[in-house]
């Protein structure tokens, strides 16, 4: 499975409309192939980032908030859509990667920077 998150310095970006880089993962059998690589998009467009998603032949999308016309075109170009994440973006990957991440998950390292503060 290809896996593309949305990425803001080292978290789950906010919202997938505003976002200039993404990282890009290869995973097989619960495994990273290879190292992840990122992108930075020319500019945040919600149009380029699904064009690039359509072009990697990325099988889930990782995102934060995202608007529901953009959700559907995605879904039925039968692309999953884990949407509503929160927290560090290596903590998501590692959870999509193991089966376990879903919608409105909110990771450990997120709920750790607010008890910081």
């Amino acid at each position: 499975m290809k896996i593309l998150i949305t990425i803001r310095e080292n978290n789950v970006a906010p919202r997938f409309d505003l976002t200039s880089e993404v990282l890009i993962a290869l995973c097989e059998n619960q495994e990273i192939l290879g190292t992840p690589r990122t992108m930075l998009m020319n500019r945040p467009s919600a149009e380029d980032l699904c064009a690039l998603i359509i072009k990697e032949g990325i099988s889930t999308v990782i995102c934060g908030g995202i608007e529901e016309s953009h959700l559907k075109y995605l879904s039925w170009k039968k692309i999953q859509v884990v949407d509503s994440v929160i927290g560090p973006y290596s903590e998501a990957l590692n959870a999509a990667n193991a089966g376990f991440l879903k919608a409105g998950t909110i990771l450990p390292g997120a709920k750790k920077r607010v008890l910081e503060k």
